[in-house]
């Protein structure tokens, strides 16, 4: 592997790049930059347990990637999730250093 491709392997974000955290950051980046999704509809379009869920947009949130909101429709608990404007810009570096690294 030359120097530069090894530039582009550490390059890659860990904290977007575990599998989970990707299909997190991924689903979140198709909504408009201040579109919120429940928790259960992001739930149940990743087919994710909500324990599982929980954890990594606990670390995606601790990296400034993501804003969880918990408020109330009505009587009713709900927690929107939102991609933050860190959070695209580092999915936008994310993906531009994989498809670099993917066509050098």
């Amino acid at each position: 592997m030359s120097d530069n491709n090894e530039r582009l392997v550490t390059e890659l974000d860990p904290v977007i790049h575990a599998q989970a955290r990707l299909r997190v950051v991924s689903a979140l980046s198709v909504l408009r930059e201040d579109d919120r999704i429940t928790f259960p509809q992001l739930q149940e379009s990743l087919r994710m347990t909500a324990g599982n869920l929980s954890v990594h947009l606990r670390k995606l949130e601790d990296a400034g990637y993501v804003e969880v909101t918990k408020t109330h429709q009505g009587r009713t608990p709900a927690t929107l999730v939102r991609l933050t404007r860190r959070g695209r810009l580092a999915f936008d570096d994310y993906t531009a250093a994989l498809r670099a690294l993917l066509n050098p």
